[in-house]
């Protein structure tokens, strides 16, 4: 489905080519924004230090926009929490597109010290620097984990509980410091809770994959499918062009009321595990990939809320957004790549 919001908005960008620092460009998320970026004829800053992205996902950029477009972008292998760097990154930047994180709430209950360093330190060194390099707006990637134990579903941003999760916590700490930097400083910030995020070079290996990327490489491999807890457990699922769409309208939108806020970056629906494991192995059959095997069930992991389903009523109305993509649609596109990539 063409995203009619974004086209709009990357044609506006490609006639005044800006500056454009994205944190954690190595990453699914960040090189997705890298190369939206980088084909509209943007100069883009990508910052990483590899912890979680990866460099193959810079070269499938490379390869997908060509060598003109890509001799715009600049990479610089460091870490947000080393402020010299950061300060260097922002220099005579317009916009910051902040993805660097550690994310997982396994992670952080494994260890709480490193999500902390990465996710709180690292994000405060990202906000002096944006200041004090005189950056236009501050777009981060806030997360729907800070709505915690709060039951009322679907999510309005204004309305959160008590966190679940170190992790919750770091990500909530961001939000209270975006929006302290707002009132003091005048820095322009806006934050997006991003709702279970996925599509390509989303990464299935390691302890802490996403959810979607793992199946999918389990089903192609052959191997057995675990579900946390009774499958009943619901989330919305939001593939990766929504989100792309709503980085460039929060960076690019005259609202001025939109600095120092939260936005839900979703689609406004949520899919049970078991429905979601039920529409991978459809999609993938259609691809020629066929598995029979029902799927294993095992505790529920700590930290988890049980349904999560965001309202989307803020972002329409404040920045005009536009989701494109429902879990179906992502998952017919998705499907595409994990097989060219995995099989």
């Amino acid at each position: 489905m063409k995203n009619e919001k974004l086209s709009e908005i990357l044609a506006s960008i490609e006639k005044t080519p800006m500056r454009w620092l994205v944190t954690g460009a190595a990453g699914f998320i960040g090189s997705n924004l890298v190369e939206t970026l980088l084909q509209a004829n943007q100069h883009v800053v990508g910052l990483d230090n590899f912890a979680t992205g990866h460099q193959r996902n810079l070269d499938e950029v490379r390869k997908n926009i060509g060598e003109p477009r890509y001799n715009n972008f600049k990479f610089i292998q460091a870490d947000i929490r080393d402020l010299d760097a950061c300060q260097a990154a922002c220099q005579g930047v317009d916009f910051v597109l902040h993805q660097a994180a550690l994310g997982s709430v396994p992670r952080s209950l494994q260890n709480p010290i490193n999500t902390n360093e990465a996710n709180v330190v690292g994000f405060l060194n990202m906000l002096v620097s944006a200041r004090d390099q005189g950056v236009k707006r501050f777009v981060y990637a806030a997360s729907s984990s800070t709505y915690g134990d709060h039951p009322g579903l679907p999510k309005v941003e204004e309305i959160i509980g008590k966190p679940l999760s170190p992790y919750a916590v770091t990500k909530y700490v961001n939000e209270l410091y975006a929006k302290v930097f707002s009132d003091c400083y005048g820095l322009s910030t806006v934050g997006l809770r991003y709702f279970n995020v996925f599509e390509r070079r989303q990464d299935p290996d390691g302890a802490y994959a996403a959810v979607i990327p793992k199946w999918v490489k389990q089903i192609i491999s052959g191997q057995a499918v675990n579900i946390n807890g009774d499958g009943e457990t619901s989330r919305d699922f939001c593939y990766i062009d929504n989100v792309l769409q709503m980085n460039l309208i929060a960076a690019m939108s005259a609202n001025s009321a939109v600095s120092g806020e939260v936005f839900n970056v979703a689609v406004g629906d949520r899919t049970t595990l078991n429905t979601l494991f039920n529409s991978i192995v459809l999609n993938l059959g259609s691809l020629g990939v066929h598995y029979d095997q029902k799927p294993v069930y095992l505790d529920f992991r700590k930290g988890d809320v049980r349904h999560s389903q965001a309202s989307i009523e803020k972002g329409k109305a404040m920045l005009g957004y536009q989701p494109t993509h429902n879990i179906d649609q992502g998952l017919k596109e998705a499907m595409v790549w994990y097989v060219n990539s995995v099989c």
